[in-house]
């Protein structure tokens, strides 16, 4: 009786095999179709992404001479890079007290992407004569290789005698909310290794690119809130302390009147 158990065991468990090969035939069919729709929707998303880049690289001609017109105006306006780079969250703690006065004599910024605009862009810093550096262009160009990699070239400054790439020292004025930069804005020109493009990240470069360069008007004219909020700031405490004023008058003239009823 008892082998006539173990055989009607083993027959029961043998419709559960079957069942579990019938599952994971469906399994692997389910994953095959699915892999055919993933690899439909990577085909489209290539076209779409060829069509973004077309699209981008037209609107680019488009917005190099209003670029251009926009860099004409800035020249007029007296720091207006340095203001912007200064009232940038990111991008102001970037500058030492001798990058700041390297800035004063830039007179325009330019992002540009390469034509096929997939292949790379370049940051370009224009200066009037200084006396710093002999150059009046400094350009740092990021060109994305086949080979996964990303190439960065940038101009080598060719300081005045004297001169040379500024270091700056951590302080802080009474009154200054900005930190100082520990080290050059400048020094930034000297990173120009080869890298993988998945273990490169230049934030510098990502922020003027992405952030500071579509609308740096928006930064400069933080810089003038700001100035009109520590105004209004002031102001308030003026009002505080004049209100604090009348208040301790107002108790005095009490004090004096209670004086009087108890003379009385």
């Amino acid at each position: 009786m008892i082998a006539d158990k173990g055989k009607k065991a083993k027959l029961s468990e043998k419709p559960e095999d079957d069942n579990s090969e019938v599952i994971d035939e469906k399994l692997v069919i389910s994953i095959e179709k699915l892999q055919e729709i993933q690899d439909e929707l990577e085909k489209i998303n290539e076209e779409a992404s060829d069509k973004v880049l077309e699209v981008e690289q037209k609107y680019n001609e488009v917005r190099k001479p209003v670029y251009d017109k926009r860099n004409e105006i800035i020249k007029s306006i007296p720091d207006f890079w340095l203001t912007a780079f200064l009232s940038h969250p990111a991008l102001c703690e970037l500058l030492t007290e001798e990058d700041q006065k390297i800035f004063k004599h830039l007179t325009s910024l330019e992002v540009e992407d390469f034509k096929d605009v997939k292949s790379g862009y370049s940051i370009t810093f224009n200066f009037n004569t200084n006396p710093y550096f002999e150059d009046t262009k400094l350009t740092k160009t990021f060109t994305f290789l086949d080979e996964g990699t990303r190439k960065i070239n940038a101009t080598s400054i060719k300081w005045k005698e004297g001169m040379g790439l500024p270091n700056g020292f951590n302080h802080e004025k009474k009154g200054n909310k900005r930190p100082q930069a520990e080290e050059s804005f400048f020094s930034w020109f000297s990173d120009t290794e080869q890298k993988d493009i998945d273990d490169f990240h230049d934030e510098v470069a990502e922020i003027i690119k992405e952030d500071l360069w579509p609308n740096p008007l928006s930064y400069f004219n933080n810089e003038a809130d700001e100035d009109e909020l520590d105004e209004d700031e002031s102001n308030e405490e003026g009002k505080e302390d004049d209100d604090s004023d009348d208040d301790d008058d107002d108790q005095d003239d009490d004090n004096d009147a209670g004086d009087d009823e108890d003379d009385d």
